[in-house]
């Protein structure tokens, strides 16, 4: 038994966490009084163990009153416990400062793992979330925006549709011209510090870079600014600047793009 705790204990668990795991392992199905009567210890603590064992889904809770508590199949516990371990050797091992790198670039992959991510920092957001999204990703963290915002943090968007000016005169060079977007390009400044840029789709995994390099986070808040300046300027001057350069400045453009049009 003594052996039991102490490896509970290894694994995060309190001390009275530890006990009440192995009290409703041995004797099922119980409430938070019969713990404590079993175990000696408090209701107070007992309960606040259980309630903070079944918030993190360590424990099933029974409906009605009082509530009962049972724990977990043992293979469906050691499978989370060895998920969430796993979760966090793989961040210390991406995130940990090295020697000679102390602003890294951080490549992630998958939906999971990057939505984790970024929930985390935007959780942690304290005045600014400057944001550059697709609708289709911008459904994904409304809610957690919104939270920010009521945080009082501000919240800068922009939301591409894929008719960025350039978008159709970048030269596409050894790519087939007919060749498809692989997905949906993102990213996120927040608090001028940390900025993630990515791309999203259904062609293949959901890919992005993390890092707090200024150099990163400087030219994002510039993309940023200047899309948001041409906006301005379309709404303002939209037909002027067609008549004068032509449908989404082609002039312009074709000057400093190659294989764009020289002459309108």
């Amino acid at each position: 038994m003594e052996q039991l705790l102490h490896h509970l204990k290894n694994l995060g668990f309190t001390d009275m966490e530890a006990k009440v795991m192995v009290e409703l392992a041995k004797n099922g199905d119980s409430s938070g009084y019969e713990v404590s009567k079993r175990t000696g210890a408090s209701r107070s603590n007992v309960y606040a163990a259980l309630q903070r064992l079944a918030g993190q889904g360590f424990l099933h809770t029974g409906e009605g009153e009082p509530v009962r508590y049972s724990m977990l199949p043992v293979e469906e516990l050691t499978r989370i416990i060895s998920g969430r371990l796993q979760e966090s050797l793989e961040t210390v091992e991406r995130a940990m400062p090295r020697p000679g790198s102390e602003t890294p670039f951080h490549n992630m992959e998958g939906d999971k793992e990057v939505l984790a991510s970024l929930a985390r920092e935007l959780g942690r957001a304290k005045y600014e979330i400057v944001v550059d999204v697709w609708r289709e990703e911008a459904a994904l963290v409304c809610d957690q925006l919104e939270e920010a915002e009521q945080r009082g943090v501000r919240v800068l968007w922009a939301c591409d549709s894929g008719e960025a000016a350039l978008g159709q005169w970048l030269p596409r060079g050894a790519f087939q011209a007919d060749a498809v977007p692989a997905g949906r390009k993102f990213s996120f400044v927040v608090d001028r510090r940390w900025c993630m840029l990515g791309m999203r789709g259904d062609r293949g995994p959901t890919q992005a870079v993390v890092t707090e390099h200024p150099v990163m986070t400087e030219l994002l808040l510039n993309q940023f600014a200047q899309d948001v300046v041409l906006y301005e300027m379309e709404n303002d001057m939209g037909a002027e600047l067609s008549s004068r350069y032509g449908w989404r400045y082609e002039t312009i453009i074709g000057k400093y793009v190659s294989g764009g049009p020289r002459n309108v």
